[in-house]
């Protein structure tokens, strides 16, 4: 019986490297034939399930994209690929809360085993534009809100003009400039109201020293400099083992999480939904 099942193992994972090959040649129908097989075989091998569902990406079939990423991550919580593509899944049915938190949980997964990984940033990218659209999709309802309560005031001010023009005669100009100051304070006031969803620049402090992209994982170095993770590793590891802007000697043991950064560049982009836009 053990013989049995170490050999629909051995067999499972053949039929996976033979999946992976179609799928390398674009041959998406044998691929997600050879990964199905694979999970007849062994059923609770999440990558099996991940494999498929990238595959069924391919196809823009997303809900069995759902269906697989999800069997995925209950196999697996810390399934890097099968959170991303459950999230990309869900975007895709324009569930962006839920979608967003399965692509942080991503994110976090991903940072956590390797910073420098392709994935990671995709997965940022992806993230981000979720983020962005959800920003849009709310703020376009705040803006057309917005605009048909201050049409509404506007209205309620110029009757109340009218009406108290007809019980105050000798007082017109008085009245009129009355008017005049509440219709103005009434712009003021919707135009602060709009202030969070109107582009501006991005504070330089939020912002990497090397990319000048607004931050996703800052630390800070013994120097008292703040920079992307991923960024300065690379930096470390490519360009040499110093400070970019001191010059002094710098070792990725030395770098610590920058959490007030992080948590301001947080608070800044609940607020300014519009900076999640990538160029």
């Amino acid at each position: 019986m053990v013989k049995g099942v170490k050999s629909g193992t051995i067999h499972a994972e053949q039929l996976k490297r033979d999946g992976n090959l179609y799928f390398k040649k674009n041959r998406l129908g044998a691929a997600i034939d050879a990964y199905t097989e694979a999970i007849t075989l062994s059923p609770n091998v999440s990558v099996y399930w991940t494999n498929r569902a990238v595959c069924y990406r391919k196809r823009n079939d997303w809900t069995k994209v759902e269906a697989d990423s999800r069997k995925a991550v209950e196999l697996d919580h810390t399934s890097v690929k099968g959170h991303y593509m459950l999230g990309l899944a869900l975007i895709q049915s324009e569930k962006y809360a839920q979608g967003i938190r399965e692509l942080q949980r991503a994110l976090d997964l991903g940072r956590g085993a390797n910073p420098q990984n392709y994935m990671v940033e995709e997965i940022w990218q992806e993230l981000a534009k979720a983020q962005y659209l959800e920003w849009e999709r709310n703020s376009t309802k705040r803006s057309l809100d917005l605009k048909n309560l201050k049409e509404s005031c506007e209205i309620a001010l110029i009757e109340k003009h009218f009406r108290d023009a007809d019980h105050v005669e000798g007082f017109i100009d008085e009245v009129t400039d009355s008017t005049s100051e509440q219709l103005e304070a009434l712009n003021s006031v919707f135009s602060k109201a709009t202030e969070f969803d109107t582009p501006t620049e991005i504070p330089d402090y939020l912002c990497c020293r090397i990319t000048l992209d607004i931050f996703r994982d800052p630390v800070m170095a013994p120097s008292g400099f703040t920079y992307e993770k991923a960024v300065i590793l690379e930096h470390l590891e490519q360009v040499g083992k110093f400070d970019p802007t001191t010059r002094q000697p710098l070792f990725p043991s030395q770098l610590v999480p920058n959490l007030a950064i992080k948590e301001a560049v947080q608070a800044f982009l609940d607020k300014h939904g519009w900076a999640y836009k990538m160029d």
